[in-house]
């Protein structure tokens, strides 16, 4: 935090609650609690103080505090930024800047641990980066098929792995002759027609 506050750097950082946070809270606490038994839905109420640690930091910075009351209980959550109170509200700054990040964390999961970017266990490292351009690659044709060919299916919004595990991971007879390469299914195969659609709009 410090060396983003002398270069000129905003940052938005996820900050580990403690008594004297949850203290200062209490009452947009209170609030949300009395909302959400009112409307029997989880309800939130955003705070935005000045804050300082006893010993890590040396002068005070911009807390921004999530009170939410979900499922009978509390659950706070508070970021530290540097972002001026005029360029970022309390729920802009939470919920559409802060929370960005874990849907970017999401993807890099889908290319790690869906399309195998985590096994780079050769020796040398010009064979681990091919290893890893071969998923970024992987990554980039299974978000166009996503994208293009499933657009309003139920696979729309699905990961990686499970686009993999439903139309590629399959059963076919190929027969391959001088003009096509033809695929034949299994009669019980469950998701052909989502196979087909999906081959129909990428080749489109």
């Amino acid at each position: 935090m410090g060396w983003c506050e002398r270069n000129g750097v905003q940052y938005v950082l996820g900050l580990a609650g403690n008594e004297r946070l949850v203290a200062k809270i209490a009452p947009e606490m209170k609030a949300a609690a009395r909302t959400a038994k009112r409307t029997g839905q989880p309800a939130r109420v955003f705070a935005d103080f000045q804050y300082r640690t006893r010993k890590s930091w040396g002068r005070e910075r911009r807390v921004v505090a999530k009170a939410e009351w979900t499922q009978g209980a509390a659950n706070p959550r508070f970021i530290v930024t540097n972002v001026h109170p005029a360029f970022g509200a309390p729920r802009f700054l939470y919920e559409t800047v802060y929370c960005a990040r874990g849907e970017m964390e999401n993807r890099l999961k889908e290319c790690q641990g869906d399309l195998f970017a985590d096994r780079t266990p050769t020796p040398t490292m010009r064979a681990n980066q091919l290893r890893l351009w071969l998923s970024s690659l992987a990554y980039v044709l299974m978000c166009t098929v996503r994208r293009i060919g499933l657009a309003g299916t139920k696979l729309a919004r699905a990961t990686c792995g499970t686009i993999r595990l439903a139309l590629l991971k399959l059963g076919a007879r190929v027969t391959i002759s001088v003009r096509r390469v033809k695929l034949a299914f299994a009669s019980s195969c469950p998701e052909a027609n989502l196979f087909a659609t999906a081959a129909r709009r990428l080749c489109a």
